[in-house]
């Protein structure tokens, strides 16, 4: 073993992070509220550019739309 090697897996040791079955739910809830308000809520939206794009994307995802 170099001591380039040992250095790295002595860093990726120290910055592992331990996450709890509650931060991955609290993470994956706040991903699925985005990601849905990304989705649907532009659809919704005023202008007419950010509209059009959501709506086009909702199209090509086969996602119903009217």
């Amino acid at each position: 073993m170099t001591m380039e090697t040992g250095m790295t897996t002595q860093a990726l040791k120290q910055g592992a992070a331990r996450v709890t079955r509650r931060e991955a739910m609290v993470a994956a809830f706040f991903a699925l509220f985005l990601g849905s308000v990304l989705t649907f809520g532009t659809g919704l939206a005023g202008p007419s550019a950010m509209h059009n794009a959501a709506h086009d994307w909702r199209h090509s995802m086969g996602f119903p739309c009217h």
